[in-house]
């Protein structure tokens, strides 16, 4: 695989050379600082954008075109990583090769037109298509309790620290989403278009002719810098358990645990955190699922994952509400094993292989090249080469130094009123 970066100016092109897929994958990333206000109508602004354009008024015809470019697909995403938060427009469309000369350029066209051209008259989006927006994202906060794992990060975050972004609802709240119209609508856009940092990936069998088509029809005009860090600061832990409940009409539990982690070394971050998870909770063959789950029955499910930009650890189970006690009793004990270093050297060799298959991994799609590409940028992450020389050389005391770091500090429970009734 072949890497191109160039710094066009207003944002920076990523160019991943592969024969190994059919399509062209195209990923247009825009971020800035987030600022819990402007959560929602970031949420609207980019569903907006794909209800309608300038060129293409009703989703009829953006289905036409879409189907004239050999059935592309294109979607967005909006998400936080740490202290910014991002908005993605991806199309995946077919290399030239499968379909007709040009139609690669075109889609970029297409692409660039949706964001570029949005169906605005006199500064001001249209009044139906809003509505058709503000009704799909009502809903969708409306029956947000009814995904009990999602809804139950999102409270224990609020529970942890509710001045933090970590505490921030990416779906938006529906207390901003009736503030919102047309004009409000269009000055944001005017914002994010001119202000957003931006970079654009782009992964298949190319050629130089793709790079020529990004700066032809891409025309930011506005040279953006970083201002904050990406990563959140290092949150304090408590000196006791901060806990949380809450009740829904669920037949299951939900249990969400944050541990903050210490400041730990530029080598603990990037190579001994990620062991030292997959150890405790983050594969099948973990000390959460094999005890926990396995030995003692006591979950339906339960992992650990790291959050690097957040700077803490996420313990996630389901639950029957009756084993709620013993099953944080057995997670503290875990917990304090892995600072004891009562794990073997089978673990840790098993939690490298992990780690090594996982790196296989990022380069099997387009989407986790990209993502890949994205998260390594930011965290100035090292080369897959480096990475799997350097995860070899993590020792057993190297995992119990980073262990006696990540300290729990707030236990929230979600608490299913169906259990055992």
């Amino acid at each position: 695989m072949e890497y191109i970066e160039k710094d066009c100016g207003a944002f920076k092109l990523h160019v991943y050379k592969t024969n190994k897929f059919r399509t062209v994958n195209i990923s247009v990333v825009f971020r800035r600082v987030i600022k819990k206000d402007e959560i929602t109508i970031r949420n609207v602004l980019s569903h907006m954008l794909l209800q309608s354009s300038k060129n293409y008024k009703e989703k009829r015809d953006l289905a036409i075109k879409v189907q004239e470019l050999y059935a592309t697909t294109l979607y967005n995403n909006t998400y936080r990583l740490g202290n910014y938060i991002f908005t993605n427009y991806d199309m995946e469309v077919l290399n030239d090769k499968y379909t007709e000369e040009g139609n690669l350029d075109e889609a970029i066209k297409y692409l660039s037109e949706i964001i570029f051209k949005p169906d605005v008259t006199n500064k001001k989006f249209r009044e139906d298509k809003l509505d058709i927006v503000k009704t799909k994202i009502s809903n969708s906060l409306n029956t947000l309790k009814e995904n009990a794992p999602m809804y139950s990060v999102i409270r224990s975050f609020e529970t942890f620290n509710s001045n933090s972004p970590i505490s921030y609802r990416l779906g938006g709240y529906l207390e901003d989403l009736d503030s919102i119209d047309t004009s409000k609508l269009y000055k944001y856009y005017d914002s994010f278009i001119n202000h957003d940092l931006i970079d654009i990936y782009v992964v298949g069998d190319v050629s130089n002719d793709v790079i020529k088509s990004i700066k032809k029809y891409f025309k930011f005009r506005t040279v953006k810098r970083r201002r904050i860090p990406y990563k959140l600061d290092r949150f304090r832990v408590r000196s006791r358990k901060l806990k949380g409940t809450e009740r829904i009409d669920n037949s299951q539990s939900r249990i969400s645990i944050i541990c903050p982690i210490g400041k730990l070394s530029d080598y603990e971050e990037k190579y001994v955190l990620p062991i030292y998870n997959y150890i405790f909770g983050g594969c099948t063959e973990s000390k959460l699922f094999r005890n926990v789950r396995e030995k003692n029955s006591l979950c339906y499910s339960i992992n650990s994952v790291v959050n690097k930009f957040d700077n803490i650890m996420m313990i996630l189970c389901g639950i029957d509400k009756i084993n709620y006690d013993k099953c944080i009793t057995l997670i503290e004990e875990e917990l304090q094993n892995m600072r004891w270093g009562k794990f073997t050297k089978k673990d840790l060799d098993i939690a490298k292989e992990y780690y090594q298959t996982n790196l296989d991994e990022l380069m099997e799609s387009p989407n986790t090249i990209i993502n890949n590409g994205l998260v390594s940028d930011l965290l100035r992450l090292d080369s897959l080469d480096k990475r799997r020389e350097s995860i070899v050389k993590v020792t057993k005391n190297d995992v119990i130094k980073v262990a006696k770091k990540i300290k729990l500090d707030t236990i929230f429970l979600l608490e299913g009123v169906g259990t055992d009734e």
